[in-house]
């Protein structure tokens, strides 16, 4: 067994195809003076070529994983159109001789180790694009060909050293399992990708594997726990091949309970919604039966691109989820940028925190226009279907009414140019600051719905990394301080009379909804995947039963009595706090 990251769950079992490096080493070419002028015909010629094959992956991946997915091509234009790599190579072919692929196989080789060297996985995962448009770029310059995959149908695990878009774009997801790469991690490009197609993916295997995995070699991944397994015996093979069953059986039986209203056997209605950030996404829950949209992560319209998306733009991408969703809320969160989440083309100033400086709502109401133009496409779609604006990163009542004021400005631009749209959108915010919380009862006054974003809740609660490994275990969703940061939030909406939802991880997660149910939570957004198996578990529970749970979680000391506390909740039974 082999212990890699889990990057894209299911489980694949099957025969390996192990992709060869697209890589080249070149001999020195020395070129007269003379030559110049051919060389730079010949490097404008490849890139003029590399583009015109970016732009057609990016159509046809459109079609495949959505709009935003394809975006991460953008990147690769505009990596081809940045004057830095681009000096780096007429450089070295005006000053050094050298010929054209030369140059831009040294080019490479710099930008690469150069991002290597820097402790930033966000930098690491772009040294690879480099690296795939590059290469992209020394194969029209050598002539040779694109490295292929097999071409029978029979379906195969891919395994390679890494894995760019580029040649993720061409695999059909029919023929291929699953895939296992050395490198790589699940926040890159790949990773995104392989998700949005629902391939499993196991990455970082480099340093785990005492002997390489051949082409032909038998093997099993588990996208979920990251495990593989190289020639297993019979009894694993067996084992899996079983669990791939009961998968198969759980998601045909979760099928059948799409159209149940989503309520307990005691009459308390759950609105269970999607977490989306693309189409592709969309359409899976509205197939698993999604009351509407929760949460839209409008960033991913902002990565993996060379410039800012204009209005226009934004205003095709809301309106289209808005008319798909027919009717059925879409909560459009406002650009979240900052900490984990940068924009190549948009730089913002190093901070020994970034997770604690300026991201999200601060860099929206600093920079007004970005702002505007996004709310002005919000605005402009909610004629077309049930939206609803949120705010995140929220801390004070002073950041709401400065949002609210721009928001102001932007609907009276829009009334003098005659464009439609709705002009008492409902306006929310995430709860995710502990300062939030404190203050809720006041914000609650400002606004016409929260939406509790547990991830970064649970993070400044506690001042735990979760990405951080040596504090990792410290992340604890039910510890006490959480609990209670859960109730102090819900009660203050309660009592003012505005919706709340809950949009982080914990919403999807089967042993919180008690919880949820107990504190009168109106909406869980979740993943599109967890929607079906959370209604299930909720068409089987109480809220009585609910309610005399959670006032025994409410005097537990240790997040350990609490996790024990609901693995033992049985609908229909009381749960002592012993």
């Amino acid at each position: 067994m082999i212990q890699g990251i889990g990057a894209s769950a299911g489980v694949a079992i099957g025969k390996a195809f192990v992709l060869p490096n697209w890589e080249w080493d070149l001999p020195e070419q020395k070129i007269d003076v003379g030559d110049l002028a051919r060389e730079f015909d010949r490097l404008y010629e490849g890139i003029r070529t590399s583009k015109v094959e970016i732009r057609q992956m990016k159509d046809e991946l459109r079609e495949v994983v959505g709009t935003d997915e394809s975006y991460i091509f953008d990147a690769h234009l505009a990596i081809l159109d940045d004057p830095v790599f681009m000096n780096e190579i007429q450089g070295i072919i005006q000053r050094q001789y050298k010929a054209a692929e030369v140059a831009v196989k040294e080019a490479i080789d710099h930008f690469v180790t150069m991002f290597d060297l820097l402790d930033d996985e966000y930098m690491k995962e772009r040294a690879l694009d480099i690296k795939d448009v590059g290469n992209r770029l020394l194969k029209h310059l050598l002539g040779a060909p694109e490295i292929t995959l097999p071409i029978d149908t029979q379906p195969f695990i891919l395994v390679a050293k890494e894995l760019s878009p580029s040649q993720l774009a061409h695999l059909n997801p029919n023929h291929v399992l699953g895939i296992a790469t050395l490198a790589g991690s699940t926040t890159s490009h790949s990773a995104i990708m392989a998700r949005a197609l629902g391939i499993p993916l196991v990455v970082g295997l480099e340093s785990k594997l005492e002997e390489p995995i051949a082409t032909g070699d038998f093997m099993i991944i588990d996208g979920e726990t990251g495990i593989v397994h190289l020639d297993p015996p019979g009894e694993i093979v067996a084992s899996y091949t079983e669990l791939q069953r009961r998968q198969q059986e759980e998601r045909q039986r979760l099928k059948t309970i799409v159209e149940v209203q989503s309520v307990t056997l005691d009459g308390k209605e759950m609105e269970l919604a999607a977490n989306i950030s693309s189409m592709k996404e969309l359409d899976v829950a509205l197939q698993s039966g999604t009351h509407g949209v929760g949460l839209f992560r409008t960033e991913f319209l902002y990565m993996d691109r060379s410039r800012l998306p204009q209005e226009e733009e934004q205003f095709d991408v809301y309106k289209s989820v808005a008319e798909k969703l027919d009717g059925r809320p879409l909560i459009i969160r406002t650009l979240d940028i900052g900490g984990d989440k940068q924009l190549d083309y948009f730089e913002l100033p190093e901070e020994e925190n970034p997770f604690l400086g300026y991201r999200a709502i601060r860099i929206c109401l600093d920079k007004t226009d970005l702002f505007k133009t996004q709310l002005r496409a919000i605005l402009r779609a909610s004629h077309y279907g049930t939206v609803k604006i949120m705010y995140p990163l929220i801390s004070s009542v002073e950041e709401v009414r400065a949002a609210n004021k721009l928001l102001a400005e932007a609907k009276a631009e829009l009334q003098a140019e005659g464009k439609p749209f709705k002009s008492d959108i409902e306006v929310g915010i995430m709860i995710e600051l502990p300062a939030a919380v404190v203050i809720a009862d006041m914000l609650a006054a400002e606004v016409d719905f929260f939406s509790i974003g547990t991830n970064d809740l649970v993070q400044f609660t506690l001042a735990v990394d979760r990405m951080n490994d040596q504090i990792s275990h410290l992340y604890e969703p039910y510890h006490p301080a959480v609990i209670r940061m859960l109730k102090l939030t819900v009660d203050a909406a309660k009592r003012r009379g505005i919706h709340v939802g809950v949009c982080g991880e914990l919403a999807g997660d089967v042993r919180a909804l008690p919880i949820w149910l107990a504190l009168d939570v109106d909406e869980l957004s979740m993943s599109a995947n967890a929607i079906l198996q959370v209604k299930e578990r909720l068409l089987r529970l109480q809220r009585r039963d609910s309610l005399a749970l959670f006032d025994n979680i409410l005097e537990c000391p240790t997040s350990g009595q609490i996790h024990a506390m609901l693995a033992g909740f049985q609908p229909g039974n009381a749960v002592s706090g012993d």
